[in-house]
């Protein structure tokens, strides 16, 4: 399966709180293919575990990635990652790690990422954004 997308903890909640702008480009780009980060299914499982309905959380999440693979992390996208935060704390710049390794996978994998968090990654170098508008 070819992927071209990454998508951030926002779209997918944005997505799950029925957000349409975020629904329908979600729609649009499902076909080149999107998948998530671990690291943002970690923080979906927070909230999943936190909700008020753990239940109902859990099975709109299992519908989800049956739709949007998860990626794991590997070895070159710590080494990635490892690059990248040195750049940053060069500049004297940061984003936090979770960020840095979502944009990390995006760099390994060559992925647009989709997220309403431009301020979050527009300091790593090469990695492409689409916002939801």
């Amino acid at each position: 399966m070819k992927i071209s997308y990454l998508i951030d903890t926002d779209w997918i909640i944005d997505h799950f709180n029925k957000r349409d702008k975020v629904t329908q480009k979600l729609r649009e780009l499902r076909p080149a293919g999107i998948a998530l980060s671990i690291i943002s299914l970690a923080e979906l499982y927070e909230g999943v575990i936190y909700s008020k309905d753990p239940t109902t959380s859990q099975k709109v999440l299992s519908t989800f990635l049956k739709e949007f693979p998860a990626l794991e992390i590997d070895e070159s996208i710590c080494k990635i990652f490892g690059r990248e935060r040195g750049k940053l704390r060069q500049r004297r710049k940061t984003v936090s790690d979770f960020d840095l390794m979502i944009a990390s996978t995006c760099l390994r994998h060559t992925l647009t990422l989709l997220t309403n968090n431009r301020r979050h990654y527009e300091m790593v170098e090469g990695l492409k954004i689409i916002l939801p508008i």
